[in-house]
């Protein structure tokens, strides 16, 4: 079982927020991610570039925003500029290192389901948020990481719908278009990378006390396993202390803590 210290959860956040570095220009999405995003701004690097959808370039929240609208945003943020810039000048020109993403669902390919879950799209069981930016921040961003919660439900054999999508691979010609740029999934399980020549995720990185037969049940497919199997670093006290304060913020400035849950 994981450490009693801190939470799948906490891991998953400080983990995922790990990737970023000073001068990294990240595009970030609400939740999760922006947690992550935020806690390397507080922590370990302060000058990461964080870009939301709705146009912020620089954002420095106090709390979590509730979205990209969120004025929190465009009060701390270096400049506001407008949609089509942000995707045009910043994205699709390769300006943009790394995406942060969240999804409802993800499949061995890492495409990503943010639409509808179950029935059909005209009469869905439930009616997700949709794409966003999500589909270009996946194919344009030099790099995508993917947060999510490890379960059956989420890491499915087949998505209920496409919505964002995957690696490259050699599969079928009518299938999604995919990339080629790496991926990498966080959850509160492990790390899976997209393996190059497969396209597949493999799991290379276990969190403490979790094992590959807990991993396996919570995947709804055959799930690659790396040769070398690493263990997750677990979180500092100085990455907990920062997190858990971003938390009790965004907490009492809009109840409950986004990203958190």
């Amino acid at each position: 079982m994981p450490d009693a210290a801190y939470t799948p959860v906490e891991i998953m956040t400080v983990t995922a927020a790990r990737r970023l570095r000073n001068g990294t220009v990240c595009f970030v999405g609400i939740g999760l991610p922006s947690a992550a995003a935020n806690l390397a701004r507080l922590t370990h690097a302060p000058e990461v570039i964080l870009i939301y959808e709705s146009g912020t370039i620089g954002a420095k929240p106090a709390v979590l925003p509730l979205s990209i609208g969120d004025g929190e945003l465009a009060e701390t943020a270096d400049t506001v500029v407008s949609v089509p810039e942000i995707f045009r000048y910043w994205l699709q020109a390769g300006r943009v290192d790394i995406g942060f993403l969240g999804a409802a669902q993800i499949d061995r390919y890492g495409n990503l389901n943010t639409t509808i879950i179950g029935g059909s799209y005209g009469a869905p069981r439930i009616r997700l948020p949709g794409a966003g930016g999500a589909p270009e921040i996946a194919s344009a961003a030099k790099e995508t990481a993917i947060i999510l919660h490890h379960s059956r439900k989420a890491f499915v054999e087949k998505l209920d719908f496409v919505t964002t999508a995957g690696c490259l691979a050699p599969r079928a010609r009518d299938g999604p278009r995919g990339r080629e740029r790496p991926a990498t999934v966080i959850t509160d399980l492990g790390i899976l990378v997209s393996d190059p020549a497969a396209g597949e995720l493999v799991l290379v990185s276990l969190h403490p006390g979790v094992t590959v037969e807990q991993v396996r049940a919570a995947t709804g497919w055959d799930l690659r396993i790396a040769a070398a199997l690493e263990t997750t670093p677990p979180p500092t006290p100085v990455e907990l202390a920062a997190l858990r304060g971003l938390q009790a913020r965004t907490a009492a400035a809009h109840g409950a803590p986004t990203g958190s849950e």
